[in-house]
């Protein structure tokens, strides 16, 4: 894979604003399972370094969030940074970045929306972040976390008010495509009944634009909402 300045990695290197020394680190961060089992040769998959880059962005989130709020108790720093290293949440950071548009995925995959799958793309955004400590160091990936992230205090407040990502896209796309334009689908049910679930798929009128899982079809709703979000306020050019 070329990671030319023209390239969908090439673009990614300029919006994280750190150009690989090895490219096969960042190859391999984009590259989802599914893509071996036809692509044999291309080596590795991202799990390993997700595995890393959880670590890593676990330690950066924590130190910031230690002197950020410096009052705060253990068990509320701790949910505090569950909220901002969850998975949903890194699938949104993935969408701002456009990290979507560089994974390797299998063609069943690709075929069922796995480019905007929010386990895909979170799983993706830890493997990039693992992959950029191994190719500088941990300041290198401090640096590139905070830029993403932005203020972590605004990040917070926005995590914690518990907004409502369903209504933020109707309101987002209402003036333009009416009240009915956005739908909500089933793409499939997993587990057994006392542990369903569900993944849902959001449209605006033929258009899809994300898809969410979670226990409840409203959790998964809220999951495939928020991915749309970011997708659609990235093309307006404003942050999710």
């Amino acid at each position: 894979m070329s990671a030319s300045a023209s390239s969908p990695l090439g673009a990614l290197q300029r919006r994280i604003a750190h150009p690989f020394r090895n490219r096969a680190l960042l190859e391999q961060a984009v590259t989802h399972p599914s893509y071996l089992a036809e692509h044999p040769e291309a080596g590795a998959n991202n799990q390993r370094l997700e595995f890393l880059g959880d670590a890593v962005l676990q330690i950066l989130v924590a130190e910031e969030l230690f002197d950020l709020f410096p009052e705060d108790r253990e068990g509320v720093l701790s949910k505090r940074r569950s909220l901002l290293v969850n998975g949903g949440f890194l699938a949104q950071l993935a969408l701002e970045i456009g990290l979507e548009q560089c994974l390797r995925l299998g063609a069943s995959e690709e075929a069922t929306g796995g480019r905007t799958r929010p386990s895909s793309l979170g799983d993706a955004f830890e493997a990039l972040v693992g992959a950029i400590y191994l190719d500088a160091n941990i300041d290198v990936a401090r640096r590139v976390v905070r830029e993403i992230y932005g203020p972590l205090s605004e990040r917070l407040a926005k995590v914690e008010a518990g907004e409502n990502p369903k209504g933020r896209l109707q309101e987002l796309v209402q003036p333009q495509h009416g009240n009915n334009a956005i739908r909500y689908e089933v793409i499939q049910i997993e587990g057994q009944d006392h542990a369903r679930e569900f993944e849902m798929a959001v449209y605006l009128k033929d258009r899809p634009l994300g898809t969410g899982r979670g226990r409840s079809k409203k959790a998964a709703e809220e999951a495939a909402a928020w991915a749309a979000l970011a997708i659609l306020e990235r093309e307006a050019g404003k942050p999710a």
